[in-house]
């Protein structure tokens, strides 16, 4: 078996973190990582900061659910039962708890940047995966909130944080669709 699809059979979402402290080095080796996706017109149009002071993952956390419960207010219908079910709210603790905060940007000026940083953490995440770690992809209801509250480089926005570290608690993988069911062979 391809050593990737392992990775990819193991790694899952997780939301719970432990408190056991995470080598900056592994952090830094998933970012490489990441910057050897490819990207639209080879622009590499993603930047990263690492945030680990408790004050600024507070900062982001409170500035998130700000933006959440606004989401969350508006939400009805198949959508709200199903955030219901997965007992998804507004409340993203996860985003003070995990030891490590990566903060993942997409340059606003080149093509494909959203698709090309998405590539990019994908990498990411399985490097992060190979390394022990683990991660949710989280995207902020309204990112303008958060970049309030931290540096964004110029000429980039937010485009997603990565919480990081090890999970703190036992957490299934979400059931995946058959490989025959994702594709159509034309012959």
């Amino acid at each position: 078996m391809l050593r990737t699809l392992e990775l990819a059979h193991r790694r899952k979402t997780v939301r719970r973190f432990s408190q056991e402290p995470v080598d900056l080095n592994k952090i830094m080796q998933a970012v490489e990582v990441a910057g050897e996706a490819p990207s639209g017109a080879n622009y590499q149009g993603w930047r990263f900061s690492i945030i680990l002071n408790p004050n600024i993952k507070r900062t982001i956390r409170e500035a998130s659910e700000e933006g959440e419960k606004a989401f969350y207010g508006k939400v009805s219908g198949d959508w709200k039962e199903w955030l219901n079910d997965k007992k998804l709210s507004h409340s993203k603790p996860y985003l003070e708890n995990a030891p490590v905060l990566l903060v993942v940007f997409a340059r606003n000026d080149v093509p494909y940047s959203t698709e090309s940083v998405w590539l990019a953490i994908g990498y990411m995440l399985l490097a992060l995966e190979e390394l022990g770690l683990a991660t949710v992809t989280y995207t902020p209801s309204d990112t303008r909130l958060v970049e309030n509250v931290i540096e964004v480089p110029e000429g980039y926005r937010l485009e997603a944080i990565l919480p990081i570290g090890r999970s703190g608690g036992d957490t299934s993988k979400q059931p995946r669709e058959s490989v025959d069911s994702l594709v159509k062979i034309y012959r």
